[in-house]
């Protein structure tokens, strides 16, 4: 156990589904998991083992920003052994082809964010997912039959719908890195992952759009993203 996490070693499936949000975790457990039981509630991160189509699944929320991902990837990783976190949420999308609840799959992850130098004195504002676990997305994806956007992503410390100017942001990306969409957890993840030795993954539904004059509400960001779960699910058993 960790002072975030009360589950026992053996409660915590080696393969783990990551909402943000622990009433997503919830909603995923009661839905999609059979023989499933609450694990942990510490802090009300809810996280539920149980089975999915025959293989066994922790859905584990990580909270809202790098940090709080930072804390539970690392735990789950480094003392709860897990070997893959493939982290489901929903992101601004920066595409104009893309329409709400169309589902992104971040290929790598760039941020301005210190994260990578604070944790590790490592100088590093761009990192990639695990090239198998994402190829394996976007295989289920096209056996499916579900439009999949690939590419690169923006990790930022605060929500892009609060940014003053979001397109200064834009123009301070360097040359070369055009993000597809916008979330605030999914570089953390995958540096954490890959200072471990371990496979992360990011699938994304969006939400809102810098070109959609719409944003998804609380009640669909919650239960309204079935797509996206089951493509994170499928991809994994």
């Amino acid at each position: 156990m960790t002072p975030h996490n009360e589950a026992k070693k053996e409660d915590i499936a080696d393969i783990v589904i990551m909402p943000g949000d622990p009433l997503r975790a919830k909603y995923i457990a009661e839905n999609y998991l059979t023989d499933y039981k609450l694990v942990n509630k510490v802090r009300n991160i809810y996280a539920y083992t149980g089975n999915y189509k025959g293989k066994r699944i922790t859905v584990m929320a990580s909270g809202m920003g790098m940090p709080s991902m930072g804390i539970y990837a690392y735990e789950l990783y480094k003392i709860y052994d897990v070997k893959t976190i493939i982290r489901i949420g929903s992101c601004g999308g920066y595409l104009k082809e893309a329409d709400l609840f169309d589902i992104i799959l971040a290929r790598d992850v760039y941020s301005e964010s210190n994260f990578a130098y604070t944790f590790n004195n490592d100088v590093c504002h761009l990192i990639e997912g695990d090239k198998g676990l994402s190829d394996k997305i976007s295989k289920t994806a096209k056996e499916k039959g579900i439009k999949l956007f690939e590419g690169t992503t923006a990790c930022t410390d605060c929500f892009d719908l609060y940014m003053t100017d979001v397109n200064k942001f834009l123009e301070r990306i360097p040359n070369g890195i055009k993000p597809i969409a916008a979330e605030m957890e999914a570089f953390a993840l995958f540096y954490i992952a890959k200072f471990l030795g371990k496979k992360a993954a990011c699938v994304m539904s969006v939400v809102d759009s810098k070109y959609i004059n719409k944003v998804a509400t609380p009640e669909e960001r919650e239960t309204g993203l079935n797509k996206m779960i089951e493509l994170a699910l499928d991809s994994v058993i």
